[in-house]
């Protein structure tokens, strides 16, 4: 008699699953309004330098560089939606300590340091308890299109998100407009809380308290993981080097785009808002292409070939020569998205559910890292050999970043598997 196991729900009739595409993507579009708010907080509402801005920024990311790795035992020892529900709950109070702050009259600058970096914190372990709860609320084979949606909506996030922050910023104020943000984190806990489907439990190891030795051999436990991975070893590598490279664009193209082409700001920001388009467009179409081509044959096919117009944005000139920007710069966002999507439901799909949280965790840490690196690295570069000869060097860079795909395992596969190892090969790390 036949065995086969039913279909899955769609995820688009999946009541659980749209309860959290529905939460994140409007905590997204709110985490968007913040990105134009916050900086406008410190240089209208409080006269802030320049570095004192720059420092600012810095410390809305440097959390990933100091919590991932514990983050991601901590995660594995409890329940992930609840450690998501909390976070939820943390940016609430503290995003929206600001615009109290400011109506009272004791707004700082140091406020905003310490909400910066406290958000940054609670951002990392619910980033890293996301990517975990996904697999025990849908399918393993549904993965692929559940990232692709989740990914969509936070690309277009990202084009509707700075024009609803600059007309908030424009009726109520820098600071009264990040009242959105802290709005937008209380609907996805509240979507969080109206989630049915359960989760396993820990395991009993996992879920009592450790002392510090065995938190530090489980965070190794995730980094040995991802190093002996062959797969997840270079799409760390490639992440990791692509990230290097694009914080580079991303800090010297506006630069390029005023001083050196003479766009209008209204111009640059449409330059700027079509690598979001980019996004949307790869979100969209990173599970047809899945299909079509192979989930793991895309991963590899998407950074070597897709990005390749990425080299047009040091190309581009004045007058209507400028579009070549916007062609090269949604190419790559393009190409990353559909490329990230896959990684991602294959570090899903193939860790074992107990270790997911820290492989997350110890991927983050590793390409996250090299952002703060890149900034650096750009700013100098373009002090020394100018704007267009370092956008030369990292779009030259973030197209051969996909060289670590190709000469991977992932070339003689078409697609990803859909079940974890029965096993994890570092469970005796000490």
């Amino acid at each position: 008699m036949p065995t086969d196991e039913p279909a899955p729900r769609p995820l688009t009739r999946n009541r659980d699953f749209l309860l959290l595409w529905g939460g994140q993507t409007v905590s997204e579009v709110g985490s968007q309004v913040s990105v134009l708010a916050l900086p406008l907080v410190a240089l209208v509402v409080l006269k802030a330098s320049a570095l004192q801005v720059a420092l600012l920024s810095a410390a809305t990311t440097s959390a990933f560089l100091l919590v991932a790795l514990p983050a991601g035992v901590l995660v594995d020892r409890l329940s992930r939606r609840r450690v998501m529900l909390w976070c939820d709950l943390g940016r609430v109070v503290l995003v929206g300590s600001l615009p109290v702050a400011q109506v009272a009259g004791v707004l700082t600058v140091g406020q905003l340091y310490g909400v910066a970096l406290a958000s940054s914190v609670l951002t990392v372990f619910f980033s890293v308890a996301y990517q975990s709860y996904l697999p025990a609320l849908i399918d393993r084979s549904q993965l692929m299109e559940g990232n692709g949606k989740l990914s969509t909506s936070q690309s277009a996030a990202q084009i509707a998100g700075p024009g609803l922050g600059a007309a908030l910023v424009g009726v109520v104020g820098a600071a009264k407009s990040m009242i959105g943000d802290a709005a937008s984190y209380g609907i996805s806990a509240l979507t969080l809380l109206a989630i049915r489907r359960g989760e396993p439990a820990p395991e009993p190891e996992q879920a009592v308290q450790a002392d510090r030795p065995r938190m530090r051999a489980q965070i190794k436990e995730g980094l040995v993981f991802v190093a002996r991975e062959p797969i997840l070893r270079r799409a760390a590598a490639w992440s990791g080097s692509a990230n290097f490279f694009v914080i580079m664009v991303e800090s010297l193209g506006p630069v390029f785009l005023v001083r050196t082409l003479h766009l209008r700001p209204g111009y640059v920001g449409l330059m700027l808002a079509a690598g979001a388009c980019g996004g949307v467009v790869g979100g969209l179409a990173s599970g047809r292409l899945a299909r079509t081509v192979g989930s793991a044959r895309i991963s590899w096919l998407s950074m070597t070939v897709f990005a390749l117009p990425g080299l047009l944005i040091p190309a581009s000139g004045a007058g209507w020569l400028s579009l070549l920007f916007a062609v090269g710069w949604t190419s790559w966002t393009f190409s990353a998205t559909v490329c990230g999507v896959a990684l991602t439901s294959y570090r899903q799909a193939m860790c074992p559910p107990e270790l997911l949280g820290r492989v997350n965790a110890a991927s983050r840490w590793i390409t996250w890292g090299t952002l703060p690196l890149g900034g650096v690295v750009g700013g100098a570069l373009a002090a020394t050999l100018g704007v267009r000869t370092s956008l030369w060097i990292a779009t030259i860079g973030g197209c051969l970043s996909g060289l670590w795909l190709f000469f991977s395992p992932l070339r003689g596969m078409r697609d990803i598997p859909t079940a974890p190892t029965a096993t994890p090969r570092v469970a005796r790390v000490v």
